[in-house]
């Protein structure tokens, strides 16, 4: 293994980018993202934003701090996703308990556009399971919680 100072980079240190923990999630989320983004296509949702819709819908007034640690996305990239969902009309916001937080609020049409999506979820939900098999699917998850629980710092 090279050390920190070590800056050639010769074929055998190429090789090893393939085991990269960050390049295969990244490979492998892109991969699952885009086959429900295919599937979840008619109902206007996309694979990134119904998990914002689903967390708010079982909560009430949540704060984007809140919502960034249950879904664990930093603050940046969570606005930046919520922008288009309170475009569309589908969250609300408004100003928190004091000046520096927003709350935010799954509208009614949120509601309803999780109705809508979710059967073409649960079907390529179903599907992904299914071509993975089942004890595949649940070591996948249980490595995923893993990864995220394991490196927070924590």
């Amino acid at each position: 293994m090279p050390n920190a100072k070590n800056t050639t980079v010769g074929p055998a240190q190429v090789g090893q980018l393939a085991s990269c923990a960050c390049f295969n999630l990244r490979k492998a989320a892109r991969t699952v993202t885009q086959l429900y983004d295919d599937a979840l296509r008619p109902s206007g949702v996309r694979a990134t934003q119904l998990p914002l819709l689903a967390v708010l819908r079982g909560r009430a007034a949540t704060t984007v701090n809140e919502l960034a640690e249950a879904t664990a996305i930093d603050r940046t990239t969570l606005t930046r996703s919520l922008r288009p969902l309170e475009r569309d009309g589908l969250i609300r916001s408004r100003p928190g308990g004091d000046r520096r937080t927003r709350e935010l609020l799954l509208t009614a049409k949120g509601k309803r556009q999780i109705e809508k999506a979710y059967p073409l979820w649960l079907a390529v939900h179903r599907q992904v399971r299914r071509r993975l098999g089942a004890a595949a699917m649940d070591e996948l998850v249980a490595s995923t919680r893993l990864v995220v629980n394991g490196l927070k710092g924590e």
